[in-house]
């Protein structure tokens, strides 16, 4: 059987922490900022953490990885 690759555009978005969390930056970071809130303003300067549902589809899309 032939080895799994890596799906490398969602390798891109996410950064697995060394406990395990899996990370991924807020949308809407490009441009059109100036009429968010300050509260969403000061949430997009942030890492969010991805649920445990996210982190088992991410598991089958990203093999290999330490810390799973």
């Amino acid at each position: 059987m032939a080895k799994q690759k890596t799906h490398k555009a969602l390798a891109s978005r996410i950064k697995i922490t060394k406990t395990g969390k899996v990370l991924k930056r807020y949308a809407g970071q490009d441009h059109f900022n100036s009429r968010d809130t300050g509260k969403i303003s000061r949430k997009k300067r942030r890492d969010t953490t991805l649920s445990g549902a996210h982190r088992r589809a991410i598991k089958d899309l990203i093999p290999n990885t330490p810390n799973f």
